[in-house]
């Protein structure tokens, strides 16, 4: 009897309300795994909300999320975490004032199997030191290891934020937006980066520059006022006629 492997990730008509605003709109998506998946659209589309929809940080109105073939639609988000989901925001979400290598160690130790205790010393996990620096050697700051995170230029803090996002072993990974504001230069190290800390995993991102979607992506999905309106390759996207006049033919970003 042949089985069938589960998705990395399912949503099922998945759907979101604040109050009489409908945001998501039934949305449906199957994303296999060790596929990196980009979601694209104008603003306001939805895209964050449907990334806090699936980390559990709002919980849907309708519809079921499934993460491996298991039901996570109305977990809270250290619960998806454990279970091998991790994500990125907009908007850096470091602890500024420890040190890159710091905020790193912080991020292995669940995985490590260590628990909440006020009396471990830090510093005699060599298992989590060793992991942390690996991470670090891994996006590019090893040289970095010991400067605060907030004096950490833009792209670098960017780069660290993945760094966490992967230290606890997620085999599943979103990222929102992960070249945001960065250069042509800084976007090219940080798609290199991408391509590397995602093999073997599962990758859904949201972003707004199209050739960093279109170089990374396998397959990319449109969402337009929380509809997805299309779903394909980066070839079938280009030509999707529907999608240039709702959001490849336009100047604004996503």
């Amino acid at each position: 009897m042949s089985s069938t492997v589960p998705a990395a990730l399912e949503l099922h008509n998945i759907g979101k309300c604040f109050g009489r605003s409908e945001i998501i709109r039934g949305v449906s998506l199957n994303i296999a795994r060790g596929e990196r998946h980009a979601i694209i659209g104008p603003n306001g589309a939805g895209k964050s909300t449907l990334f806090n929809l699936i980390s559990g940080r709002f919980d849907v109105s309708s519809g079921r999320l499934t993460l491996k073939g298991r039901d996570i639609t109305h977990l809270s988000p250290y619960q998806i975490t454990r279970l091998g989901l991790s994500r990125s925001f907009q908007i850096t979400n470091l602890f500024h004032r420890l040190s890159a290598f710091e905020n790193l160690r912080c991020s292995v130790l669940w995985a490590l199997g260590y628990r909440y205790s006020f009396w471990r010393n830090l510093n005699r996990l060599t298992d989590a030191e060793e992991r942390a620096d690996s991470i670090l050697e891994r996006v590019g700051l090893k040289r970095r290891r010991d400067i605060a995170a907030g004096l950490l230029t833009y792209a670098e803090q960017r780069a660290l934020e993945i760094g966490v996002t992967i230290a606890s072993g997620a085999d599943v990974i979103l990222l929102d937006e992960p070249t945001a504001g960065m250069s042509r230069a800084e976007s090219k190290r940080a798609v290199d980066l991408i391509r590397d800390v995602t093999r073997d995993r599962t990758l859904l991102m949201v972003e707004h520059d199209m050739s960093v979607v279109f170089d990374l992506a396998d397959r990319i999905s449109v969402l337009v006022y929380g509809q997805v309106i299309a779903t394909g390759t980066p070839d079938e996207i280009r030509a999707n006629r529907a999608v240039h006049e709702a959001y490849l033919g336009h100047t604004e970003t996503a």
